[in-house]
């Protein structure tokens, strides 16, 4: 029974997915839905925009052996990045009616920055995707009871989710998560519901992981400690500002003040229900502590589909999985979208400046299906966490895209000989970090040892953010050698201009994009 509710689920959301991509006519429909999303839409994408995979199995279990100092980055860091930009997107981004993020740094700077940022951002979700086809996998695996092996499912997975992907766009994936967010919200409350019933309340598991110091958010006070603890917080705050799949929900709606009560709607939402299965989870170490605290120790991402197979009716693991396929698939729909979107119109796109619209809403199509095949290929062949597999993705935007696109729109002063510093410096330093912190033993060279020390001290990718900084100040302060500084009286105004003269070209030549 339980199978063919899966079964009969995934169909339906197939369907749904298949019948908007029927209103699918260009490629901003495919893109960014048109840009008429009302509130009630842009607020359950902006909520699917996080919870998937991680918020279910690697949030929970996470917490369950950390307590909240460890998901300090997942709801914290996350929730405060939808939030942050959202006003940022509808106070700065929205009215230059753009497709990507790499428009606005291309607008903002020149062709060479938009390349590097968009290939920053596309690399960035290799692992991200990864992680929410792992689940899928693991998913398929836990409800067929082994018949299907988790790579089997990670393919078939990847599979549905493509399909209506690829034909629908973000309309698709919109509508989705409308329809997906009654289900995941409806599902894990009455998930909750049973598991409480079975504990013997909320207010016993509440007092249990506070006596167990579950509850206890911030470090002790050791600075190394702290600087871990704020390092992963402003990786997953401020690296997952400049990317696609959250820029693209909020511009996708029908006016500035929804894409801006949209975001801040949806990430109170998503930071208030991501508790629900951080509590079921640690439930399950009261229910049965041996099968579970085994768990921790081999799987710690089975706790809480075996918790519900195991103690639950099948009318409530029918709901748990649905739920929980609803949550996945809204997100890995979305992320799998965006990349694809960003590589097309801003890699592809200046290559060929003569394409028409429907050429381009093919390419956009094929480079969904190519991410998908490299993602699958990652997914199956990485033996990271969920959480972990999430929480590194946006480590090399945050070294290499947020100060250009922070700087760029909040100092009138920044220039494109700053953001390219930024990005070469950023990048450099963190990769250069982490490969030291990595290999730390095998060099003898003194300068090696020192850097790979404080790789070690402090998190690599917060040096990549203060060189990226550094960078940018001083390539703008310093006698220009690359590109011309845009009129520092309105920046934006005159961004506008800048997109409203293409939009205005390629209205009137319509096999032309003029770059």
């Amino acid at each position: 029974m339980l199978i063919w509710f899966v079964v009969l689920y995934l169909l339906v959301s197939i369907g749904i997915g298949l019948f908007a991509a029927t209103r699918v006519h260009s490629a901003k429909d495919f893109a960014v839905a048109g840009r008429h999303l009302p509130l009630p839409v842009v607020t359950a994408t902006v909520f699917a925009t996080w919870f998937g995979a991680e918020a279910v199995f690697g949030v929970s279990a996470t917490f369950v052996k950390e307590g909240l100092t460890g998901v300090v980055a997942d709801p914290f860091g996350s929730s405060m990045c939808l939030i942050i930009a959202g006003i940022f997107f509808s106070r700065k981004l929205y009215k230059l009616n753009i497709l990507t993020l790499g428009d606005y740094f291309r607008l903002r700077y020149n062709r060479t920055v938009e390349v590097l940022t968009t290939l920053c951002i596309v690399a960035s979700y290799l692992g991200w995707v990864s992680a929410q086809i792992k689940a899928l996998g693991l998913v398929f695996n836990v409800v067929t009871n082994g018949y299907i092996s988790q790579p089997a499912g990670m393919i078939l997975g990847a599979a549905i989710v493509l399909t209506y992907t690829t034909f629908g766009g973000m309309l698709s994936v919109a509508i989705l998560d409308f329809v997906q967010m009654g289900v995941i919200m409806g599902g894990m409350l009455y998930i909750g519901y049973v598991v409480s019933g079975l504990t013997g309340g909320v207010e016993l598991v509440i007092n249990h992981a506070s006596a167990a110091g579950k509850l206890d958010f911030f470090p002790p006070p050791d600075p190394w400690l702290w600087l871990t603890f704020l390092g992963a917080w402003i990786t997953m705050m401020l690296g997952s500002i400049p990317q696609q799949d959250v820029f693209q929900r909020i511009t996708s709606a029908k006016t500035q003040n929804i894409a801006l009560w949209g975001s801040i709607l949806g990430a109170s939402i998503y930071f208030c229900f991501t508790f629900v299965p951080m509590f079921i989870a640690y439930s399950a170490t009261l229910i049965d502590p041996e099968l579970f605290n085994g768990l921790l120790q081999t799987d710690s991402q089975l706790v809480l589909p075996t918790l519900v197979l195991n103690h639950t009716p099948v009318f409530a693991q029918a709901i748990f999985f649905g739920a929980v396929l609803s949550a996945i698939m809204s997100c890995s729909s979305a992320t799998l979208l965006a990349p694809s979107v960003a590589f097309s119109e801003n890699i592809v796109r200046g290559f060929y400046p003569h394409m028409g619209d429907h050429q381009f809403l093919k390419v956009m199509r094929g480079s969904i299906v190519v991410f998908a095949c490299i993602v699958l290929a990652f997914a199956l062949y990485s033996n990271a966490s969920i959480f972990k597999m999430v929480e590194n993705a946006y480590k090399i935007t945050l070294a290499g895209a947020f100060v250009p696109l922070f700087f760029g729109a909040f100092w009138k002063r920044a220039t494109t000989q700053g953001a390219l510093a930024a990005i070469i410096g950023g990048l450099s330093s963190w990769i250069l970090v982490e490969v030291l912190v990595s290999t730390a033993g095998s060099s003898a060279n003194e300068y090696a040892y020192a850097l790979a020390g404080a790789g070690q001290l402090v998190p690599p990718q917060l040096i990549g953010l203060g060189v990226s900084i550094i960078g940018m100040i001083a390539g703008s302060l310093l006698p220009q050698w690359v590109g011309h500084p845009l009129p520092q009286e309105d920046i934006h105004e005159a961004l506008r201009h800048r997109a409203a003269a293409e939009t205005h070209h390629a209205t009137d030549h319509p096999h032309h994009h003029q770059r």
